[in-house]
């Protein structure tokens, strides 16, 4: 259980400066969070269907695909709007990047790992049937317990990774 005690949270038997997690506060974290939950929910009481981004990647490309999987008529019936909607995350994230972001490129890591990080995320969501954030967002937002599993194992290999790498002082 998460008491927060000014900037200090115990968690536990520890205690975390937020501050140091949190350096710029996490007002904006919340208000984040609030805008993707609030999207989901009107995408699905609008529609009926549940607002995953692997989803509407797989349904926008049923028009340059001719693959069976892609060109579902479930797909074809909302790929319009769908459409919009990928699009507007890559929008989205283009325009705060050049606005409030910092410029275009705000990372040390190089372009390679990107890739491949990239790739082996591309393969998980595959996999996985569906993104890390679809199954958090929107699965675990559904009490999906496939998606309650599957976000629990997500979070346990990212802290084992994640462990793993520092040992091994491993940097951008």
């Amino acid at each position: 259980m998460l008491h927060e005690l000014g900037t200090v949270a115990s968690v536990g038997l520890g205690a975390v400066d937020l501050g140091a997690l949190f350096p710029n506060g996490v007002a904006r974290y919340a208000a984040g969070g609030l805008l993707v939950g609030l999207g989901v929910a009107v995408i699905y009481l609008g529609t009926g269907i549940i607002a995953g981004a692997s989803t509407f990647l797989e349904s926008t490309l049923s028009y340059v695909s001719e693959l069976p999987r892609l060109n579902r008529p479930s797909f074809l019936a909302s790929r319009d709007w769908r459409l919009v909607f990928t699009a507007g995350i890559v929008l989205g994230a283009f325009a705060y990047t050049v606005t409030l972001g910092g410029g275009l490129w705000t990372t040390d890591v190089q372009p390679w790992r990107l890739f491949g990080g990239g790739v082996l995320v591309g393969i998980g969501t595959r996999l996985g049937k569906g993104c890390t954030s679809g199954h958090g967002v929107c699965g675990v937002g559904s009490a999906s317990r496939t998606s309650i599993v599957g976000v629990a194992t997500f979070l346990a290999v990212a802290a084992g990774t994640a462990q793993v790498v520092a040992a091994l002082g491993v940097t951008p």
